[in-house]
């Protein structure tokens, strides 16, 4: 998979002309007001980007998820917030459903869902949670004359707010086990039901052209049909999610780290300094080919991953070292391009001040650098020692 095919590679090439094109002369404006990209959303909509991993049956492209992951990175390689959008909107809004979905769930959902007019979001996070998701969660839903009563908050919940946003996958404690531990389940809560509320958006760092919000859940009544999957089984959802997302992750890391290349490269032959364009000095190339090979390296990172993911091996490790090198690359990559535009560089008006505002966060969501590297030590075996 290191050598794309010509299916991959033409839609690559696809997606990186749309982002030049489409997304790279507008996306600026709407990142500075913090506005949802609808328009760009609609037209990768159109593209089929949102129904790559789908199948055909359920209105998608039937392609897989590396298709997905190549459409994150050159998205990302001009903006974040657009990756992100796309990025939660499958992993974390889609694909559950099509996972874990009965065939009716995924017959009012995935065609809606796979042609970018509806939007899907997963709520998980909690104010008080963080990375310890069973011991931090608070949301419960009970069962009551056949609807579910779900109670609680989630908190950084993307796509959540948005105009076409359609259905959101609750995880909440819908019992206990005979040991006492949280018995855990997703139930889809469709936008607009009573008792469900969305807060203002978040006044974020960086993703400004993203939707990201708190929900909050009063008394909120669903059919009991609304149970995604077996009822207990969330957690384990949630994990199986996760490890498809940090992939997902990863690319979209690599895209902007490989952005910040692209910018410095053009940056560095017209900017001059001292009677020559700053890419003449050694200081400056060094910096350059060192942000290349962190990209690159991530890039094969993975690549790997996803080549195991989808052979049906186990990727959990892979996952996590994709997800923890490109992370890094993405952060040390806008630090680095930051320096090499100077004081050009802390103003929003060129990619790399967005870039740097984009990068901290993707060592951060869907599992931080911290939990890649217990779940590579963990893989390692040395958890029990």
């Amino acid at each position: 998979m290191h050598r794309l095919s010509d299916e991959y590679e033409a839609l690559r090439k696809t997606v990186e002309e749309f982002a030049r094109e489409v997304v790279a002369p507008v996306i600026g404006d709407l990142y500075e007001r913090g506005e949802f990209p609808y328009a760009i959303v609609r037209q990768m909509g159109e593209m089929g980007l949102f129904g790559l991993p789908i199948p055909e049956e359920y209105g998608g492209m039937g392609g897989d998820y590396f298709a997905l992951c190549l459409a994150l990175e050159e998205l990302a390689r001009v903006d974040s917030s657009v990756s992100i959008t796309l990025e939660a909107a499958v992993s974390l809004g889609a694909m559950p459903i099509y996972r874990f979905g009965t065939p009716e769930q995924r017959e009012k959902w995935l065609p809606e869902l796979a042609s970018g007019r509806m939007l899907g979001a997963f709520g998980l996070t909690e104010p008080g949670g963080g990375s310890d998701v069973p011991g931090g969660m608070r949301t419960t839903a009970t069962l009551d004359g056949g609807e579910w009563v779900i109670n609680g908050t989630k908190a950084f919940i993307t796509n959540s707010g948005t105009d076409i946003t359609g259905v959101v996958g609750v995880a909440a404690i819908t019992g206990r086990t005979e040991s006492g531990k949280p018995e855990i389940s997703t139930i889809l809560v469709p936008s607009g039901t009573p008792g469900f509320t969305v807060s203002k958006k978040y006044s974020k760092v960086g993703w400004s052209a993203s939707d990201t919000r708190e929900l909050s859940f009063s008394d909120c009544r669903v059919p009991e049909a609304n149970l995604l999957g077996e009822r207990g089984r969330g957690y384990a959802q949630f994990l199986q999610t996760l490890d498809e997302g940090r992939v997902a992750i990863a690319a979209l890391s690599v895209g902007l780290a490989q952005g910040c290349v692209d910018e410095c490269l053009k940056y560095v032959r017209e900017r001059r300094a001292f009677g020559h364009p700053i890419g003449h000095y050694q200081a400056i190339q060094f910096k350059i080919a060192d942000m290349e090979v962190r990209a690159h390296t991530a890039r094969l990172a993975y690549y790997h991953a996803a080549e195991k993911m989808l052979a049906g091996e186990p990727f959990k490790k892979e996952a996590a070292i994709a997800k923890l090198v490109s992370s890094n690359a993405a952060m040390d990559n806008a630090r680095d391009a930051t320096q090499v535009f100077g004081g050009y560089g802390f103003m929003n008006e060129y990619p790399v001040g967005r870039f740097y505002r984009d990068a901290k966060i993707l060592e951060i969501g869907e599992g931080t650098s911290e939990v890649q590297r217990m779940l590579i030590a963990r893989q390692l075996g040395l958890a029990d020692l």
